[in-house]
């Protein structure tokens, strides 16, 4: 796990654009219901608007990378998306297939919408669970991450995650978005919902 915030100014700046983009993007629609969720196509990346967000997700994956100490020939963002959860609406657990990382940056968030959990991957754990007296980080079968505006999580794509019922009065706006090798990406089989589109590559230095 992966956690980065931005800095005040840049988090006012990506948050201006990018806020303003998804009101733009959502103008014919209705405004969402108690338990609705909405989410844009996935190649947001390539907007004008995501330019400074996508730049902050590369630094962070670049980051990432050299504290794994991975080497690569550049990466590459397979899929970027807003997601909008009106007051009510969660999001069941799920996986990215076909990528190595995926993340979220939090662009609107509020009391009652903060946290983010993730899953033990060991399904047989589950086999055989006593009663605790209190959950803690060592018998907990998740993890809780609490987020706020302007936090950025990156990954294990492989890494089941949910997200609980928004208990706020506002919208939880977050912006999701996946990344995979150039070089595999190039070569194995896609995300399912953006097949056949471009691969903008990420480059990134391997010194």
């Amino acid at each position: 796990m992966w956690k980065a915030e931005l800095a005040p100014e840049r988090r006012k700046a990506v948050n201006s654009v990018v806020l303003a983009k998804v009101a733009d993007l959502r103008a014919a629609l209705p405004n969402g219901k108690r338990g609705e969720s909405w989410q844009s196509d996935q190649s947001l990346d390539r907007l004008p608007e995501f330019a400074p967000l996508v730049l902050a997700i590369t630094a962070a994956a670049d980051e990432l990378f050299r504290h794994l100490a991975v080497v690569h020939q550049g990466f590459a963002i397979t899929g970027c998306w807003a997601n909008v959860n009106a007051p009510g609406a969660k999001h069941s657990g799920h996986v990215h297939p076909n990528n190595f990382l995926s993340g979220v940056y939090y662009a609107q968030t509020g009391v009652g919408a903060s946290t983010i959990n993730f899953h033990d991957p060991r399904s047989q754990t589950g086999i055989v669970r006593p009663p605790v007296r209190e959950l803690t980080a060592d018998n907990a079968d998740q993890v809780v991450i609490q987020i706020e505006v302007g936090t950025l999580l990156l990954f294990p794509a492989w890494l089941q995650h949910s997200v609980d019922e928004n208990q706020s009065t506002a919208e939880r706006i977050s912006i999701g978005f996946n990344i995979m090798f150039s070089d595999y990406a190039e070569t194995m089989s896609r995300p399912a919902w953006s097949s056949g589109e471009r691969l903008r590559d990420q480059r990134s230095s391997t010194k």
